[in-house]
């Protein structure tokens, strides 16, 4: 399920991209199969996510076209003290990662660091009026391990990035479908894993994502500006 878009992030054959706090590494498999050859570089705090994300190169056949630029990395480490040299990376993406972190700017500070002037960082976080929702509905919900510690609005956010030295150049929403069904969850947050109506909503979100047909698709483009579940930034460092 991709949050980002790969086109606005203007790939070129041989860059190297980090997907910072790559989880099970879905924009990080994106970035290693497209057509443009770069060189995909996974880092999440988890190992457990590590070792997941480099089990699924294995489940799809080699990209095309073949390429000597094309390879992939992956790496446990800390999104707040990053084992990368400065003007390191072309791109970075960073996708539902700072609602979880207890020092953003120590992050954003990082990323500025390793990424080359003019390179493109893209952030993506949870909405600010869906995520109130789900604090209002389940008390207990910002609380689990590994959770998320604050919400971000988007103005805030656009300046905390641009504070270290960036210009935002695009904006949009993702996932309106998915709104419903987090709300659905924090409102029976006792009894979510049993509970049939949230099973129904998940099996039909796995369904649109692997048929993806045009009704839904239609939907959720309507949805997205409306009540999309998660904004996403793209940012260049100036020079």
């Amino acid at each position: 399920m991709m949050t980002i878009r790969l086109e606005p992030m203007e790939l070129a054959p041989g860059q190297r991209v980090l997907d910072l706090g790559c989880g099970h590494g879905r924009h990080l498999h994106a970035v290693y199969w497209d057509r443009t050859p770069v060189l995909a570089v996974g880092v999440d705090l988890d190992h457990a996510n590590c070792a997941i994300a480099l089990d699924k190169f294995f489940e799809l056949p080699p990209p095309e076209p073949a390429s000597d630029l094309r390879g992939a990395v992956l790496s446990a480490g800390d999104a707040g003290q990053l084992p990368f040299e400065d003007n390191t990376f072309d791109r970075i993406v960073c996708s539902e990662v700072l609602e979880h972190v207890p020092d953003p700017d120590l992050v954003l500070s990082e990323i500025s660091r390793i990424l080359k002037p003019g390179g493109i960082f893209v952030a993506s976080v949870p909405r600010y009026w869906p995520e109130k929702i789900c604090w209002f509905l389940a008390p207990a919900y910002p609380r689990e391990p590994g959770g998320h510690v604050r919400i971000f609005r988007p103005n805030a956010l656009k300046a905390a990035v641009e504070r270290q030295g960036f210009r935002r150049y695009l904006r949009h929403w993702a996932h309106g479908l998915h709104s419903p069904y987090w709300w659905l969850q924090c409102a029976l947050w006792d009894t979510r894993e049993t509970s049939f109506l949230v099973r129904q909503y998940r099996k039909f979100l796995e369904w649109d994502l692997m048929k993806r047909p045009w009704l839904t698709r239609a939907m959720e483009a309507v949805l997205n500006p409306i009540m999309g579940k998660s904004v996403v930034m793209y940012f260049r460092k100036t020079a």
